[in-house]
């Protein structure tokens, strides 16, 4: 996996985390006291989880 830039990063976050907030399925174990959307988008994008891909549109 190549290294993302923070805009990259933040967005990506965010849209999973609207996912999660939105009932999809986690990939990865949370603990009970954690409900934050956000907190678990970051532990999936941490553990390299999450389900989305970004394409370089400038090497296409």
């Amino acid at each position: 996996m190549r290294e993302h830039s923070r805009f990259e990063k933040a967005r990506v976050i965010g849209a999973r985390a609207l996912q999660i907030s939105m009932g999809a399925p986690v990939d990865i174990k949370v603990p009970e006291e954690i409900i934050d959307p956000v907190i678990i988008a970051q532990m999936e994008y941490d553990t390299d989880a999450i389900p989305i891909d970004i394409v370089d549109r400038e090497k296409k």
